[in-house]
């Protein structure tokens, strides 16, 4: 099956990814949502058993160490993030673990996610990252269709019954997907430097009326009375060589970001990238690398 061909069964939402490598860690003890509540961007109040939110754990500067989802399983909080920041999270949530009941715990290796796109099973919950137990792991509404994540085993097992006759594709044909629909993955489109405003990260994980949170000063600031310099956008109708990460843009002869995830070779050509705030979606912009100039067309991510 080709790259074409998963990207086809993604569209057409038949579709399913093995998505295992991501981070896991579980909070848990009598004070896992307060001890949580105070760090992180989200108000884990709002957030009932059975419920999630993306959240973000930034730095005390307000810039970003780890983005991720938090599912509230009972009184614990199930935690997943992008591949290769699942000890980064543990080991960051420790370093503030003080007088209080509450275990956090490196899952990742132990559990597993499947990612299904398309029309969820009526059992799924409809409500934006609710979520039920199947068996010992959760199946969770996503914004494309459900998600299963949880104990490799059981997620095995909770698959057979929930992803019907879906057609499995690979990382690949996913990292075209998330590219095509804006979606950033850490460290490639956001990283230790990134301000949550400059990836849009703000609009889903950030609680602007919650109280403190670690790193809350700069993210308030900004939404005030500032602005940030830098966005991360969709390039898209690119033509031309097809560009490579770190690839710089260029607008009316000048830098203005760079290139920063890349749609695999095999799909039609695609990129996210940094521009400066005063190249408006619309714009047009060359894409300098080692080969012939690529030119694109700068949209916004959640065109």
């Amino acid at each position: 099956m080709t790259l074409t061909d998963e990207l086809d069964h993604l569209r057409d939402g038949r579709a399913v990814v093995d998505r295992s490598d991501r981070g896991f860690v579980v909070v848990s003890g009598p004070d896992a949502l307060s001890f949580l509540q105070v760090l992180v961007s989200a108000d884990l109040d709002a957030v009932a058993a059975g419920e999630g939110t993306p959240c973000l754990l930034l730095t005390p500067q307000g810039k970003l160490d780890v983005a991720f989802r938090l599912l509230r399983v009972g009184d614990d909080a199930w935690l997943d993030c992008d591949p290769g920041f699942g000890g980064q999270l543990a080991a960051s949530l420790l370093r503030f673990r003080i007088r209080v009941d509450a275990d956090v715990a490196d899952r990742t290796g132990e559990f597993g996610m499947r990612s299904s796109y398309g029309d969820a099973p009526v059992s799924v919950a409809p409500a934006l990252h609710a979520h039920r137990a199947v068996g010992d792991a959760r199946v969770v509404r996503t914004p494309w269709g459900f998600d299963l994540l949880g104990p490799r085993a059981a997620v095995a097992d909770a698959a057979r019954d929930l992803e019907d006759d879906r057609v499995e594709v690979s990382a690949a044909a996913y990292d075209a997907w998330r590219i095509a629909h804006g979606v950033p993955v850490q460290p490639f489109d956001v990283d230790e430097h990134t301000i949550p405003q400059e990836a849009s990260l703000e609009l889903d994980a950030v609680s602007f009326t919650k109280g403190c949170f670690l790193g809350q000063e700069l993210v308030c600031r900004i939404d005030s009375r500032g602005h940030v310099n830098r966005f991360l956008r969709r390039l898209v109708d690119i033509t031309g060589d097809r560009p490579a990460r770190g690839a710089e843009i260029v607008a009316d002869g000048k830098a203005v970001g760079a290139v920063t995830s890349v749609v695999p070779a095999g799909a039609p050509a695609g990129a996210l990238g940094y521009v400066r705030r005063e190249v408006e979606p619309g714009s047009v912009v060359e894409l300098r690398g080692r080969g012939t100039p690529a030119r694109a067309v700068v949209a916004e991510l959640d065109d």
